[in-house]
């Protein structure tokens, strides 16, 4: 979601605020802003639109200075405009950037306005500009207002400020949203750096430092103080990403979307590189505890939020009828307000890419309060919050995921809990030839997709059926119903294209009613049981006038006519693999229909990549 940048160092910190927040354009935004101190004065420039909009506004009013702050923002409280861009300044030469959301503003912003305060903007980010200020003429020390404000917020933040009172520091703070410190390092000694992400900061360093929650920090050239919750000093480790600097380049690919789809192959054989050897799956694969964990294991809650979502909805087929273990999933939004009675031993399974998603953190903090047996995270970042917090990792080893729909993300989740079925199963009566089979069929993953890949000329052509289309109806049934939900979710995020996604099952009970020439029905039928079904479910389609796409295997017996269009399938891919491989051509499907029209396909409207708010 929002993006925060800043640097406090002996040189002109402009082009690397302006650095970071092009390396974090991929969260998603609607305006953007930078203040630096120049010459001992905040000066401010922002600009709605993208971060090329503020570079020419840095054009047109140079600005440089040794420390500074950097903001995109995606909108909560108040419209997109320059007047509620971050930063927001009070008296004094205060500026502030933020990210979250603070519930308690409304009643903060009616005390400040009792005392003076004049609010230019609408947002809940300059109210506390404005406490800290407040706090400030009682302890004139920015580092302990600002812990004297945010011992009055109600809410998830992550803050970064300066002050003209103190020109060579910033003062970090966190509740439920991140924020990291980059460490200058070797030549840039002498310089620290804070973000909302590490990716923002990997052209100028690879050490980091995290903040925990509740953490206050003071970011100096030369020194870094933290204060946690209680108000004590402590010290957080540092850490070297493994992320390099030019991992989130596009290279020759006209989308990251398109980029991230062909590194599918690779990002699933990272995943279960180190973690599958000799057939089987190695024992340390989930960590050290986990073997305790999953044998006492008697039944599973997944949480998730969006295509996340989707992946624990193909995990729940495989865990009942591979384990035979009872499992539950749960958007996390509303997990956390239903009040779920907890069986004995039962894991519970978080799973986000960006490991930042606000309601999955707070669904696996309520659950670790909650007598869960122990909680496991499937997780692409290592050093987010979810992973930290957790008991038990699964990192899915994507690589940087830029483009705001995810997918290879989403594959490497199913990947991740292909391997977790296994382990479940192991320690639930599943022989030895079982847990051989299905790490074979994990294992042949890379090149099943690498075919499926190979379809991509093909769905291009296919994707003109769409242009001119307001609405389309994806259909699976069994493990591919969760499959059928994601490619729904991708053709209406970057497309525009309004789309719902159905059991093939429950036609007959609403959505036949919708069917007509005009809305295309687009099936995953994959060589399983329950094909027979879907194809009966498909006449009914097919009755009613509706224009068919069939994703089919070859032996399934489709064949195209007028009114259905078959996409033959890889051949020889198991019920165990066809989530993966039937999910590839759907992701190429809405890549190429959202090219044709012309949207935004990496930075889709009203959307961000991490969901840092409820």
């Amino acid at each position: 979601m929002c993006g925060i940048v800043g640097a406090v160092a002996g040189r002109d910190v402009v082009p690397i605020l302006i650095e970071g927040l092009r390396r974090l354009e991929y969260r998603g935004y609607d305006s953007a802003g930078v203040a630096v101190l120049q010459h001992g004065k905040v000066q401010r420039l922002r600009a709605v639109g993208k971060v090329v909009m503020l570079e020419q506004a840095l054009d047109d009013t140079p600005t440089a200075g040794h420390t500074g702050i950097a903001h995109t923002r995606w909108a909560t409280h108040g419209v997109p405009s320059e007047r509620n861009a971050h930063p927001h300044i009070s008296r004094d030469g205060i500026a502030i950037v933020h990210n979250g959301i603070i519930e308690n503003h409304e009643q903060l912003r009616r005390e400040l306005q009792a005392l003076g305060y004049v609010f230019t903007s609408e947002t809940d980010t300059e109210v506390i500009a404005h406490r800290i200020h407040y706090h400030l003429q009682m302890q004139p020390v920015l580092f302990e207002a600002v812990q004297a404000t945010v011992r009055e917020l109600h809410g998830a933040y992550a803050l970064a400020v300066l002050s003209e009172a103190a020109p060579d520091s910033l003062v970090l703070a966190r509740a439920g949203c991140p924020v990291v410190v980059g460490l200058g390092q070797g030549e840039r000694a002498g310089e620290n750096y804070v973000a909302s992400d590490v990716a923002a900061l990997l052209p100028v360093t690879r050490t980091f430092m995290f903040l925990e929650e509740g953490d206050v920090a003071l970011i100096e050239r030369t020194r870094i103080t933290v204060v946690d919750a209680a108000g004590k000093t402590v010290v957080r480790p540092q850490r070297e990403s493994e992320l390099s600097a030019d991992a989130v380049e596009r290279g020759d690919y006209a989308h990251y979307m398109l980029k991230e789809i062909y590194e599918q192959p690779r990002a699933v054989a990272q995943t279960l590189e180190e973690r599958v050897a000799g057939g089987r799956l190695l024992a340390a694969a989930f960590g050290p505890a986990a073997e305790e964990v999953l044998k006492n294991t008697e039944a599973v809650q997944i949480v998730a939020c969006g295509t996340s979502f989707h992946a624990g909805s193909v995990a729940r087929y495989f865990i009942e009828q591979i384990c035979r273990l009872p499992c539950w999933v749960d958007i996390a939004s509303e997990f956390r307000y239903r009040s779920p009675v907890v069986p004995k031993n039962t894991l519970f399974v978080t799973i986000s890419q960006s490991g930042e998603t606000a309601d999955t953190l707070a669904a696996l903090r309520l659950a670790k309060q909650s007598g869960y047996l122990s909680t496991l995270a499937i997780c692409n970042v290592p050093e987010s919050s979810l992973v930290r917090e957790s008991e038990l990792v699964m990192l899915t080893r994507a690589g940087p995921e830029i483009g705001v729909a995810s997918t290879k993300a989403f594959t490497t989740q199913l990947t991740a809990f292909g391997m977790l079925v296994v382990a479940l199963g192991k320690h639930h009566g599943m022989p030895l030839e079982r847990e051989h089979g299905l790490v074979t069929r994990l294992l042949e993953l890379p090149a099943l997709i690498e075919a499926t890949l190979a379809l991509d000329p093909v769905i291009r052509v296919l994707a003109e059926k769409f242009v001119d289309k307001r609405h389309a109806l994806f259909l699976g049934r069994g493990a591919l119903y969760p499959i059928a939900m994601e490619g729904s979710l991708k053709l209406k995020e970057i497309s525009y294209i309004h789309a719902e996604a159905y059991a093939a099952g429950e036609l007959k009970h609403g959505p036949l009613a919708l069917v007509d020439a005009d809305m295309p029905v687009v099936a995953v039928a994959p060589n399983n049981d329950l094909l027979e079904k879907l194809k009966s479910n498909l006449q009914e389609v097919r009755a009613r006038g509706g224009e068919l796409i069939v994703f089919a295997d070859p032996d399934s017996g489709f064949q195209s006519e007028d009114g259905v269009t078959v996409i033959t399938m890889p051949r020889h891919v198991s019920y165990f693999q066809a989530p993966i491989i039937y999910t590839i051509p759907l992701q190429l499907l809405s890549y190429h229909v959202a090219t044709l029209r012309g949207t935004d396909v990496d930075k889709p409207r009203n959307l961000a990549k991490s969901v840092t708010v409820e």
